[in-house]
């Protein structure tokens, strides 16, 4: 969980489902650099000890002088080679220790035009092989082939020693699949043969879940408790559903819950988020000290992890006083990531308005992964409180930067700009920046956002269908075109299309869901518009959903309710140009 709402990082497609490969089953990918590190003179004991070989074929020229060609060619780090050269052994002599070798390579050297034949390969030479098996199955579904995958991940699950473990494994496979109701089938379809098994109801709710199917998830949910009563994960998800149809019915679940186990941290930390959700913050605060007691009695080493936790539900609550001395209590127990900690102290102070306290933590961060982030914050305060000149200039003392980073710092510098109403300097940085630097879709969206602002509003549409092009989940494109259609009055029902597209890549988000009441405003659809737009104040009274909001409501005659939304944005808000001019617009 973080403050600061981040642009999400793209990684090209088709490495996912290597990323994964080598983070859960190829654990022992280090194992096989250490074996490409091996001195080519051991080639032939190495083939012995591992009996990648029949004993008459280590002694075959070809065979051992095409090995150490592999062996040789890891250790230079050359590892394409030495994987491809390890793959054709594994073919010449369906051997499936080297196919697992060659697979392993590839997967831990990224090469997906290696690693899908070999993994099919070694999948097929080992047909008993558990870990032979799970590589083949995650290739399947990187690959979008679900059916294919069936009868490996059913194989998978017959041993009963494991079964339950590949239930509660099975939806994190499909994570990155995208047709969510072919997955639910497919776990339907697994879990048939086990219907008494805990788990197996599980993974059904799971896959409805996230399928949005709430009526099978429940049903599933139901099942497993039956089977498994008060199991904590099983009580977690249950809530979440709960929650989709009524955040009140998730809050009544949890504190029932936790009447039978009392004890249960976990169930009652869930229960705070969603009661801080609904802005029911006393309610939410009494859980806190009984979280930590909790926490303390069984001598948990996770409690500085906890006061973070409760220091963030303090800051959405505005109990900023407190959210100070959680975080900092989280320092004194050794939080392991200080710097995380720094950065939320300097927002805390910020909303405090104590600028120079908010800079020293900021200057806390030390030069590694949170350094960047920390850097862009001290320059947005910067920007606010001295110049937006000042701020561009600490930005540009920044060194040793990757090409990425530097990407990252102008698209940062441009921001600063925006909001100095400087457009046509954010849009020309921009500009230059898409020329000159590899483009990517955050920085495309960047640069559409920026000719919109300059009044550029051919080349917003194109930038923007390009990096939705580039990338099709990019939620906040879809969203953006669709927006400034319907703030234009121009092309409707595109843009409603557009919006709930970026809705339902993005469930629940405030400004989407402002958009989409603000386009059926504009198709004359009141009741629609206030339906989205008090969803989306509910979820967060911006200023700009504020103005919105109060504008729709004002037109369906409810003029004492939009002042009182507008008045209470004002007070919060004071400088906010679309809050002004709506204000202004509806003054009597």
């Amino acid at each position: 969980m973080s403050i600061l709402k981040k642009k999400p990082t793209s990684v090209p497609k088709h490495t996912y489902w290597l990323l994964i490969l080598s983070t859960t089953i190829f654990l022992n990918a280090c194992a096989s650099q250490q074996r490409l590190k091996q001195d080519a003179a051991t080639a032939s004991s190495v083939l012995a000890e591992q009996h990648t070989t029949p004993a008459e074929k280590t002694l075959d020229p070809e065979f051992i002088f095409k090995y150490l060609v592999g062996e040789i060619a890891g250790q230079r780090g050359e590892t394409g080679t030495s994987g491809a050269i390890f793959y054709e052994l594994a073919k010449s002599e369906q051997d499936a220790r080297l196919a697992e070798r060659a697979a392993k390579i590839a997967a831990y050297a990224n090469i997906s035009n290696l690693a899908i034949p070999a993994i099919r390969l070694w999948a097929e030479l080992a047909p008993d092989s558990i870990e032979a098996q799970q590589a083949m199955t995650e290739m399947l579904i990187a690959t979008g082939s679900l059916e294919q995958a069936e009868p490996h991940l059913a194989k998978l699950l017959t041993k009963e020693d494991t079964r339950a473990s590949g239930f509660l494994y099975l939806n994190s496979l499909f994570n990155r699949s995208a047709d969510k109701l072919a997955i639910l089938k497919l776990i339907e379809s697994l879990a048939k043969p086990y219907p008494d098994l805990a788990e197996a109801q599980f993974a059904i709710a799971q896959a409805a879940y996230n399928a949005n199917q709430d009526a099978t998830a429940i049903k599933a949910i139901e099942n497993t408790e039956a089977l498994q009563p008060h199991w904590s994960i099983a009580a977690l998800l249950k809530g979440q559903i709960l929650f989709k149809k009524s955040p009140q019915a998730a809050i009544a679940f949890y504190e029932s819950y936790l009447k039978a186990k009392p004890e249960n941290n976990e169930v009652r930390i869930n229960l705070a988020k969603v009661l801080v959700s609904q802005k029911q913050f006393a309610a939410a605060k009494t859980h806190y000290p009984i979280i930590l007691d909790i926490a303390g009695k069984n001598s948990a080493d996770n409690l500085a992890d906890l006061n973070a936790i409760i220091g963030l539900l303090s800051y959405q609550a505005e109990d900023y006083i407190a959210a100070e001395n959680y975080f900092k209590q989280a320092l004194a127990l050794d939080f392991k990531d200080a710097d995380q900690i720094y950065i939320y102290l300097a927002q805390v102070a910020e909303k405090q308005q104590h600028d120079v306290a908010a800079m020293n933590w900021y200057n806390k961060v030390s030069n590694g992964p949170r350094y960047l982030e920390a850097q862009f914050s001290l320059a947005n305060l910067v920007a606010r409180k001295q110049s937006a000149d000042s701020a561009i200039a600490l930005l540009d003392a920044l060194e040793n930067l990757t090409t990425e980073q530097q990407i990252l710092v102008i698209q940062s510098q441009a921001s600063i700009l925006a909001k100095a109403k400087r457009h046509t300097e954010s849009f020309d940085l921009l500009e230059k920046t898409v020329n000159n630097l590899p483009n990517t879709p955050d920085l495309v969206y960047d640069y559409a956002l920026a000719a919109e602002r300059v009044g550029k509003f051919d080349l917003m549409e194109s930038e923007l269908r390009r990096a939705i092009a580039e990338k099709p989940d990019f939620a906040a494109a879809y969203n953006a075109l669709g927006y400034s259609f319907a703030d234009r009055n121009i092309k409707l029902n595109e843009a409603v299309k557009l919006i709930e597209k970026a809705l339902a890549l993005s469930p629940n988000d405030h400004y989407m869901l402002d958009s989409l009441g603000w386009a059926y405003y504009r198709k004359g659809d009141l009741n629609k518009a206030l339906k989205y737009l008090q969803q989306a104040y509910d979820i967060n009274p911006d200023p700009e959903i504020a103005a919105h909001l109060g504008e729709v409501l004002w037109h369906k005659g409810e003029h004492d309710k939009a002042k009182k939304i507008w008045s209470d944005a004002l007070i919060k808000n004071p400088d906010n140009d679309v809050l002004i001019i709506t204000t202004n617009k509806f003054r009597s």
